[in-house]
C-alpha cells in the first residue's frame, strides 16, 4: 500500500458524492440512534491524516475517541495482527487459552500504576470491562453501593448508564438503571471554584450522609473526565478520595478509558498525582483500534472472584491481543509519552494564547494529547453550546474533525493521534480558530 500524504486536502465538498451515496444507504440499513460526527466515510488512515471515499483527506483531531493514539495502521500493530490471523483468530480463552493474553495481562502488571501483586482479566469494551469491575469490587467486599461523580461517562449499558451522569445523548428514555449506585459532586474548579481538598470534603460528606461509607463496595471516577469535558480536578482531590476509601475499606476505581496509554503524557493519569487505585480499568488506546478491554487490579482484589465469574466468548481474543503487544511496544519505541507532551506544548500555548484575545474562551485545560477548550458566553461565563456546535461544524466542513463533549455540550476537545505531524496539528488548530474568530 502506497504511503497516506500527510497533508489536508479537499477535492470535494464534505459530503463528497460518493459519501452521499453511502449515507443513504445508511439511513436504510442502519438505526438513526447511530449517529456520526462526520458525514463522510473513511477508505484510509495513518499518522494524522483520514482519507475518505472521494478523496478527501482529513486532519484527524479525534483518534476515534482517543483509540488510535499510535495512528490507525501502526506498522507493528499491523505486523502483529497479520501474524495471529495467519495462525488462529478464535479459541475462547476460557474454553482453550493461549500466550498472547497472558503476555498483555504480564504487560499490564508491569506499567499500570497499581501496588503489589497485580492480576488483569481481558473484555472488549470499556463499559465490558467497568461492570466487571464493580463484580469484582461487590465480591471481594461484600457490599452493593457503587458512587461515581458529576459529568462522569463510564459507558453505555444499563449498570454504566447508572454511574455516567448525562442524560442526552447517553440516557433519555432508556431507564430504569442498575440500582444502589449513587453520586457526588467531583472537582470542576472553572465552576465550582474550590481547591481539591475542599471539593473532596464535599463529596465525602455527601457519600457518608447519602450512602454510608460502611455501604460502599466502590468508589470510580475518571482521573481527568472524557466525555463530561476534559475536566482535571483540582490538585489534591483524588489523593482525598483515595486515602478515604483505603481507611474504611473502599475499592477504589480509576477509569483510565480514555487517558490510558500515553494519552495524557504519562502512561497513565494517575501517575500524575502519583495515586494508586486498587482497580484500573482500560479500553480505547490499548489496542490500536483493535476491540480490548482490561480490567487489572491487586490480586487478593481480583482473586475474589470465583472460577468462571468472569469472562466471555470474545473476552481477550488473540488477534486483539496481538494488537496490544504492537501498540504497547510501539509507545515504549517511538515514546509517545513524550510526543504527548510536546503536542500539549503547541495545543496548549497555542490555545491559551486565543484565550487571551477572545473572552468567550472561558478555559483551556487538560494533559498531553488531552486537551479540551470550553467556549462560554463572555458576559456571564455561561456554557456556550451553539457556539460550540458552529465552531466544530466549520470545522468539519474544512477537512478537520473535531469533536465536542462536556454536560453542557460546550466543549471541544482535542485528541489527536500521537503520531500526528506538528505541522498537521498546527493547521488543525488555526482552522478551528479561524472558525472561532468568523462564529
Amino acid at each position: 500500500m502506497t504511503a497516506l500524504s500527510q497533508s489536508r486536502h479537499l477535492a470535494t465538498e464534505i459530503p463528497g458524492p460518493r459519501a452521499s451515496e453511502l449515507l443513504e444507504r445508511q439511513r436504510a440499513a442502519v438505526p438513526a440512534g447511530v449517529a456520526s460526527v462526520m458525514p463522510t466515510f473513511a477508505v484510509r488512515a495513518d499518522g494524522g491524516i483520514i482519507e475518505d471515499v472521494d478523496g478527501n483527506r482529513l486532519i484527524d483531531l479525534g483518534s476515534g475517541i482517543a483509540v488510535t493514539n499510535v495512528g490507525a495502521s501502526a506498522e507493528r500493530v499491523v505486523a502483529g495482527v497479520q501474524e495471529q490471523v495467519a495462525q488462529f483468530t478464535h479459541t475462547c480463552f476460557m474454553v482453550t487459552p493461549y500466550e498472547g493474553y497472558v503476555r498483555v495481562a504480564e504487560k499490564l502488571a508491569e506499567l499500570t500504576p497499581v501496588d503489589g501483586e497485580v492480576r488483569t482479566a481481558l473484555f472488549n469494551s470499556g463499559a465490558e470491562a467497568v461492570e466487571n469491575a464493580v463484580k469484582v469490587a461487590r465480591a471481594y467486599t461484600g457490599r452493593q453501593a457503587v458512587a461515581a461523580f458529576d459529568h462522569a461517562y463510564h459507558g453505555r449499558t444499563t449498570l454504566t448508564m447508572a454511574l455516567t451522569a448525562k442524560n442526552m445523548p447517553y440516557k433519555h428514555s432508556f431507564g430504569p438503571f442498575a440500582p444502589e449506585v449513587y453520586r457526588a459532586a467531583g472537582s470542576y474548579p472553572l465552576r465550582d471554584g474550590l481547591d481539591g481538598a475542599a471539593a473532596a470534603e464535599r463529596a465525602i460528606d455527601q457519600l457518608e450522609k447519602q450512602v454510608g461509607a460502611e455501604n460502599l463496595a466502590a468508589v470510580i471516577i475518571e482521573p481527568i473526565q472524557g466525555e463530561g469535558g476534559f475536566i482535571a480536578p483540582a490538585p489534591g482531590f483524588l489523593p482525598a478520595i483515595v486515602d478515604w476509601c483505603r481507611a474504611n475499606g473502599i475499592v477504589f476505581i480509576a477509569d483510565e478509558i480514555q487517558t490510558g496509554f500515553a494519552r495524557t503524557g504519562q502512561w497513565f493519569a494517575c501517575e500524575d498525582e502519583g495515586i494508586t487505585p486498587d482497580i484500573i480499568t482500560t479500553a480505547k488506546g490499548i489496542a490500536g483500534g483493535l476491540p480490548l478491554s482490561a480490567v487489572t487490579g491487586r490480586a487478593e482484589i481480583m482473586d475474589a472472584a470465583h472460577p468462571g465469574g468472569l469472562g466471555g466468548t470474545y473476552g481477550g481474543n488473540p488477534v486483539a491481543c496481538a494488537a496490544a503487544l504492537g501498540a504497547i511496544e510501539t509507545i515504549e519505541a517511538e515514546d509517545l509519552t513524550a510526543k504527548a507532551r510536546r503536542i500539549e506544548e503547541i495545543a496548549a500555548g497555542r490555545l491559551r494564547e486565543a484565550q487571551q484575545k477572545d473572552p468567550r474562551i472561558g478555559e483551556v485545560r487538560g494533559r498531553g494529547a488531552m486537551l479540551a477548550v470550553e467556549l462560554v458566553d463572555p458576559e456571564t461565563g455561561a456554557p456556550d453550546a451553539a457556539l460550540t456546535g458552529t465552531v466544530a461544524a466549520a470545522a468539519t466542513a474544512a477537512g478537520v474533525i473535531t469533536l465536542t463533549c462536556g454536560t453542557y455540550g460546550n466543549v471541544i476537545r482535542l485528541l489527536p493521534p500521537l503520531t500526528i505531524g506538528e505541522d498537521l496539528l498546527t493547521e488543525g488548530l488555526d482552522i478551528i480558530l479561524d472558525a472561532l474568530a468568523a462564529a
